[in-house]
């Protein structure tokens, strides 16, 4: 069995990781670490937690000749969690060898960024924006580095970063190691290596088991989409959560399930490309001090988060992709905890739950929804138990007194008991148990044409289209609802959504400008939600956006104070 002492790595790097609890590398650290050390570019498709930061980061480091005058080394990833962790892996690993370490990325201050690079750094690790704003203001300089890695490379393709990670690269010098890693590989990503690396060795760690056997997977069908909420919030009644990670498809969907949810007294907040970097940051905050017990996030949103101890992940909507869900269940059940991924999906996507057991070479169990009975069952339980408790603690004087003097007026002391336990139960007016129709499966090859093709693939899937995704004037929809001007197709001024109205903004392609820069700018100044904001309308000039009238006022009251990219933005009604 190999060790990292035998890797030829630098030996304070090797004490460095050995001081960590590490001795036996990875399967891919095993194959990149040879390469890399060469000076060879190479792409890499591994499996999440497979160890991959060690395997660029070590033979970076032993390579490297620390305190120079220029950045050696540029990592790009697609989220400030993930730019963050592994900046603190090169911290790590090179504590012995006097590595300087910067993590750069938007919604933070530029001037601790700032003074850092002008004091000298070896290693730059940065999202795409921050850095490509860095470039362009001649505050980084990445003329004399040597390693370029791209972190996580489909997701950043997903986030809409390729044409940023192209002008980044163009930034390096042409003689240069690049190291790409991405959990799949397709066609954009393949074509970005093409172009910007020479001779890639191509590395493929092969699938073991991809979910750890402490996690306790099952899924739960609902006849129809809109029968999942009732089927959440049973589960959460039954099961022991001490905190749930909710996956819901798009932005929209989150704050609004996540509204749902609190109504119904189960604390929660939504974590979408929505909200500031402030605002995110005071989420995640407020979650890992369990002052809110339910996350609902997206997908985009929630990689590169470093929260232990969440005890349950739902999969409110099932991913396509069978590799989503191993990042999404892999949230839980870590350090050898147990944890548990639900899944809720209908009859017709039944199929897709096969695709992942094939993937993960695991089963998943087909459970049973808790019954209204065994709901009622189990706060009268949970109920009694408190009230147990209480007897136990005999801490209750006060109380005791009370219900003497009412005794002492002729009221039975059972009824007592009885309106007090009535007041404990008052918060459960909150959680109504909703109904949940019978699942219909599908019985044959033609009752499920006729029957999941007319009806579900039909008006019902539409219009959870018009709900999940708002749909653009030329036909097109995005994932998060926000679209780019993409030709002439789109010409209207005015909102074609009922309760809408239209605004126009000062700044477009020309200046850089993204969807998320908008809902960005807008929810924060106005201070209203960002995932009421509709249609996005990027233009080369000026940008439309679609806003609910009865925020009208808010956002026309601040719209002095608009900023995109640190530089005023005019806004208006659209005439």
């Amino acid at each position: 069995m190999t060790e990292f002492s035998q890797l030829n790595l630098h030996p304070q790097v090797v004490k460095a990781v050995t001081d960590q609890g590490y001795t036996t590398p990875t399967d891919i650290q095993n194959d990149i670490i040879p390469i890399m050390l060469d000076g060879k570019d190479v792409t890499a498709q591994s499996q999440t937690g497979s160890g991959k930061t060690a395997a660029f980061a070590l033979p970076i480091l032993s390579n490297m000749v620390a305190g120079g005058d220029q950045v050696q080394c540029l990592t790009i990833a697609p989220t400030r969690e993930l730019a963050m962790q592994v900046a603190k892996s090169f911290e790590a690993y090179g504590k012995d060898v006097g590595v300087r370490v910067l993590a750069v990325y938007g919604g933070a201050a530029y001037g601790p960024q700032l003074s850092k690079l002008r004091r000298g750094v070896d290693v730059v690790v940065g999202t795409p924006g921050r850095l490509l704003d860095l470039i362009r203001k001649k505050h980084l300089d990445l003329s004399g580095v040597f390693t370029v890695v791209l972190d996580e490379a489909d997701e950043m393709l997903s986030m809409g970063f390729i044409e940023d990670i192209e002008s980044i690269l163009k930034a390096t010098p042409k003689v240069r190691q690049t190291a790409l890693f991405s959990a799949t590989l397709p066609t954009q990503i393949r074509r970005l290596a093409d172009k910007y690396m020479k001779d890639p060795v191509s590395i493929t760690v092969a699938r073991k088991q991809m979910t750890v056997s402490t996690i306790k997977q099952s899924y739960y069908l609902v006849n129809k989409e809109r029968d999942k909420l009732a089927a959440i919030t049973r589960l959460f009644e039954m099961e022991d959560i001490s905190s749930a990670l909710v996956f819901a498809r798009t932005r929209i969907s989150t704050g609004e399930l996540a509204h749902e949810l609190s109504r119904r007294g189960f604390t929660a907040e939504a974590l979408n490309g929505d909200l500031s970097q402030d605002a995110r940051i005071r989420v995640l905050n407020r979650f890992r001090e369990h002052k809110i017990k339910v996350l609902v996030a997206t997908d985009v949103a929630a990689r590169g988060l470093d929260i232990d101890d969440i005890s349950h992940v739902f999969n409110y909507d099932l991913p396509q992709d069978p590799e989503v869900y191993v990042h999404r269940v892999g949230r839980t059940g870590r350090a050898g905890k147990d944890g548990v991924a639900i899944t809720l999906l209908t009859p017709k996507d039944k199929g897709r739950i096969h695709r992942i057991e094939r993937y993960t070479k695991q089963q998943m169990t087909q459970a049973t929804l808790p019954t209204v009975a065994e709901i009622w069952a189990g706060r009268e339980e949970r109920l009694m138990n408190k009230v147990r408790v209480w007897l136990e603690r005999d801490r209750s004087k006060r109380e005791f007194d009370l219900v003497s003097e009412l005794a002492a007026e002729g009221i039975d002391p059972l009824k007592i008991a009885a309106v007090c336990l009535k007041i404990m139960r008052s918060e459960e007016n909150k959680r109504p148990i909703a109904e949940i129709g019978a699942v219909v499966e599908k019985a044959s090859r033609k009752g499920r044409k006729d029957r999941y093709t007319k009806r579900e693939g039909g008006r019902n899937d539409r219009s959870r289209g018009r709900k999940d995704g708002r749909r653009s004037e030329n036909g097109n929809r995005s994932e998060n609802g926000s679209r780019r001007d993409n030709g002439p197709a789109v010409q209207g001024k005015t909102s074609h959504e009922s309760g809408m109205v239209r605004l126009s903004l000062g700044k477009g392609k020309a200046d850089g400008i993204r969807p998320n820069d908008i809902v960005g700018t807008i929810a924060y100044h106005a201070n209203i939600p960002g995932y009421s904001i509709g249609k996005i309308l990027i233009k080369q000039e000026h940008t439309f956006v679609d806003v609910p009238e009865q925020y009208i006022s808010q956002v026309m009251a601040q719209k002095e104070n608009f900023e995109i990219h640190k530089e005023k933005v005019s806004v208006k009604v659209a005439e």
